[in-house]
């Protein structure tokens, strides 16, 4: 593969995937409607699970392919830039604040759910029984939820005045889902193209150019929302994004793929910047419920400090790996 048909299928795969998961999600809330699901299920579950079709997706093609390393960078990737890239640029356009059942629910949820990803890495990958145990606590967190009996409201997705149809919904939802699935697909292929192209691993390019790609739906909507001062759901909903990641997508790679870490620095080096990031948030959050420009800033400062280590420590190990070989 030339360079140029990589960077070309993997800019057409984040394009294809940022129009097809808003497509998705769309028609499966809306389907929900027609079949009379609470709105607590279409909020916790089907939104949930959309607003994180583009990990899932792109990761378990990663997975299934044998390129563990560029899934589990897509989740690393995703959660960090979810809590500095996209929460930071939102709180230089207006003050986020956070509301107390927010950092009593989902706060404390993704924060432990990004820790339970952790350990999984440690052993060198996650296993199978590790899949599992991260399937089995998406499955108590969603549980809790709904038994919670609240929900974000869904007034953006479903106006009172739309006549849902079914068939239609059906359609979107499927038009939305196989273009989710081939804009995944398209970005895998043009990522591993490009990392074989320059001599980069795909735990590298898994945690800058695939987990920007799938987070980008989610910084559109959320900048679009801070520009129009509407915030009330901008931290619920990434606190949400990253639970699914790494519960739910971690999961899928754990059960697809075969375990193991072929990239060490994803369980060190990424992976310290991930915990940094989303514990350091989540005591921002509770010390002041509140993000200005200046956290905004930091959180900005700290997602560009992330790529540019993980770039040194790439070309640093690929530097040694060509000394090795000659």
């Amino acid at each position: 593969m030339t360079i140029l048909i990589g960077i070309a299928l993997a800019l057409a795969g984040i394009v294809l995937l940022t129009f097809a998961a808003d497509w998705f999600v769309e028609g499966a809330a809306k389907l929900a409607v027609v079949f009379n699901v609470t709105p607590i299920v279409i909020g916790a579950v089907i939104i949930g699970f959309g607003t994180s079709a583009p990990e899932m997706l792109v990761s378990a093609v990663a997975a299934t392919n044998g390129d563990g390393d560029l899934g589990i960078g897509n989740i690393i990737g995703s959660n960090t830039a979810n809590l500095s890239l996209i929460l930071g640029s939102a709180a230089l356009l207006v003050p986020i604040a956070v509301a107390r059942d927010v950092l009593k629910r989902e706060a404390i949820m993704a924060t432990v759910g990004a820790l339970v990803f952790a350990w999984t890495l440690q052993g060198g990958g996650i296993k199978l029984y590790e899949g599992i145990i991260l399937f089995v606590l998406l499955v108590a967190s969603l549980t809790y939820v709904i038994k919670s009996g609240d929900a974000p409201p869904l007034d953006d997705l479903i106006e009172e005045e739309d006549e849902v149809s079914a068939k239609t919904e059906i359609t979107r939802t499927l038009v939305g889902l196989v273009g989710t699935v081939a804009g995944a697909a398209m970005l895998v292929e043009g990522a591993t193209g490009l990392a074989d192209e320059f001599g980069l691993s795909g735990g590298f390019v898994g945690v800058t150019l695939v987990a920007i790609g799938t987070s980008l739906p989610e910084l559109v909507t959320t900048v679009a929302a801070a520009r129009k001062n509407e915030t009330d759901l901008i931290v619920g909903n990434l606190l949400g994004s990253n639970l699914f990641n790494s519960l739910a997508v971690g999961a899928v790679v754990g059960v697809l793929g075969d375990g193991v870490i072929q990239d060490p620095s994803l369980a060190t080096l990424d992976m310290g910047f991930m915990l940094v990031v989303c514990v350091g948030a989540f005591l921002a959050m509770w010390s002041r419920a509140i993000f200005t420009k200046v956290e905004g800033i930091v959180l900005l400062a700290v997602f560009f400090a992330f790529l540019a280590v993980s770039y040194i420590n790439e070309t640093s190990d690929t530097a040694a790996a060509m000394v090795l070989l000659s």
